[in-house]
């Protein structure tokens, strides 16, 4: 795979994703929308844009080709050096296609102009759904309605006597059953109250009793907070974050994992410290001797 179809995976998952040294592709949500001039429904999806500013290596393009190849995140990095690299050499004189991300190119100026492809959606809640497009609807003009005929008192009077009186015994029979149904409901609602204050009594009565009471004991604990980590690396899969722990502590360091960044990868510390000024010490003993990848970060 190339480094564009990395990229391509990731913008289904993520809303930002950085190229180290080069730029970041970042992703915006915008809702379903009509045109009313073609008559045109366009699905929910992700509108897409470029940020030549963002080149801060945030570890989750490296991370996710470091686990898809199986190989180190080193390697990773160094794959992607190289095909930034072969980019900026063929922008000097063409296009890049990114896949089905769209088209990178050089203007007058040498900024690198970004051109999304108008048919990928990368909102994965829209998945199936496709521009529809539907003719112009007429108005139906109105249509008159003539009213019923009214039907005379005279007629309605001509109903046999013994239809009226069947009707009048439905009635009473319906209004007794009503009746008798709201007495039944009355009665089961008066029991279901008296059974809940029979509970209520008997949690009220019940007490207990401690008749020796252990001594309270308060410890004054001051513990000094470490907020500022020397990163190693950020991985998205945890077994990965653990084996880097394990291999950083058999080397010596105080290692230990500060959770999730905002892109959801595990982080994983050299060391943490209480002051700025000790992590920056360590930080560039570490850059110098170990990894030159190596960050600050305060938390």
């Amino acid at each position: 795979m190339t480094l564009a179809n990395y990229i391509n995976d990731l913008l289904y998952r993520y809303d930002c994703v950085i190229v180290p040294n080069f730029g970041g592709f970042v992703t915006n949500t915008i809702g379903a929308r009509v045109n009313t001039t073609t008559h045109t429904f366009y699905p929910p999806k992700k509108q897409l844009t470029f940020n030549a500013y963002l080149q801060h290596n945030d570890g989750l393009l490296a991370n996710y080709i470091a686990s898809t190849k199986n190989i180190s995140f080193e390697e990773a990095t160094s794959f992607i050096s190289e095909e930034v690299a072969r980019w900026n050499e063929e922008l000097k004189s063409a296009s890049v296609e990114v896949a089905s991300v769209g088209s990178l190119s050089l203007n007058e100026a040498n900024q690198v102009v970004f051109e999304p492809n108008p048919t990928s959606n990368f909102l994965t809640s829209s998945y199936g759904l496709e521009e529809v497009s539907t003719p112009s609807v007429t108005r139906v003009k109105e249509v008159s309605i003539k009213p019923l005929p009214v039907v005379s008192e005279e007629k309605n009077s001509t109903i046999p006597l013994y239809i009226k009186r069947a009707a009048a015994a439905a009635v009473f029979v319906g209004v007794a059953y009503v009746g008798w149904n709201g007495i039944q409901n009355q009665q089961q609602k008066e029991l279901l109250a008296d059974q809940k204050e029979a509970v209520e009594k008997k949690i009220q009565s019940a007490t207990f009793v401690i008749d020796n009471p252990l001594p309270t004991i308060n410890l004054n604990v001051t513990k000094e907070a470490k907020n500022f980590h020397i990163i190693a690396g950020a991985f998205q899969e945890v077994t990965n974050a653990e084996n880097k722990l394990a291999e950083l502590k058999q080397l010596g360091y105080d290692a230990t994992i500060v959770g999730k960044n905002n892109f959801g990868l595990t982080q994983v510390a050299f060391a943490s410290y209480t002051t700025k000024e000790d992590a920056r010490k360590a930080l560039e003993t570490i850059k110098e001797s170990v990894s030159e990848d190596a960050w600050l970060l305060a938390k």
